[in-house]
């Protein structure tokens, strides 16, 4: 009688490990697959920030040269209303730099407005690896899960591990599907 009993819990544990064993290569394969992805956002974030920040310094450049424009044009207008100097070239001198002024203006804000799509950008890579990194989390949660759940041979453990994995897949093929998903509260609380 007790060879039957033993069989049986055999026959369960073996049952129980092949189901681990399943859900760890299908868990480990999709985290592979997202991994990639994941990878490739984040460089994608990194060359966004760097155009950002590049075009914020240039726009900043470009608003110095302004203003060093309108100080030049101020000075040759107190010096054209003292009466010294070349008339001329000091209305040249002022016509010049009202033309610098007006090419920053146009130039400074095609820059801010290209470092905003390069923010926007930025935020909007940032979204999907803000869901690629919670089903990073949760996958790997449920990959200890199914370790203690075969270690100790525990059914409810593999179901919950269930959970966590579908969770995370879940996240995952929210980033992959480009779906408006993010729990908000949860990124905030892990930031």
């Amino acid at each position: 009688m007790e060879n039957g009993f033993e069989a049986n819990s055999e026959a369960s544990k073996n049952r129980l490990n092949n189901m681990v064993a399943i859900t760890v290569v299908i868990v480990s394969v999709f985290m592979a697959v997202t991994k990639i992805k994941d990878d490739n956002i984040v460089q994608a974030m990194l060359q966004a920030k760097t155009d950002s920040v590049d075009t914020w310094s240039e726009f900043q450049s470009k608003r110095i040269k302004h203003h060093l424009a309108e100080l030049g044009q101020n000075e040759m207008i107190a010096l054209r209303a003292t009466g010294n100097g070349n008339m001329e070239v000091l209305d040249k001198q002022i016509e010049n730099y009202r033309k610098d002024i007006k090419r920053y203006d146009v130039e400074g804000k095609e820059l801010e407005q290209k470092a905003r799509e390069f923010q926007n950008q930025y935020d909007q890579l940032n979204y999907k690896d803000d869901q690629f990194d919670l089903s990073d989390a949760t996958l790997s949660l449920s990959l200890a899960m199914l370790a203690i759940a075969a270690l100790t041979g525990k059914r409810p453990l593999l179901y919950f591990s269930w959970i966590f994995a579908g969770l995370g897949m879940f996240m995952g093929l929210a980033g992959l599907l480009g779906l408006r998903l993010h729990p908000d509260w949860l990124v905030k609380l892990l930031t």
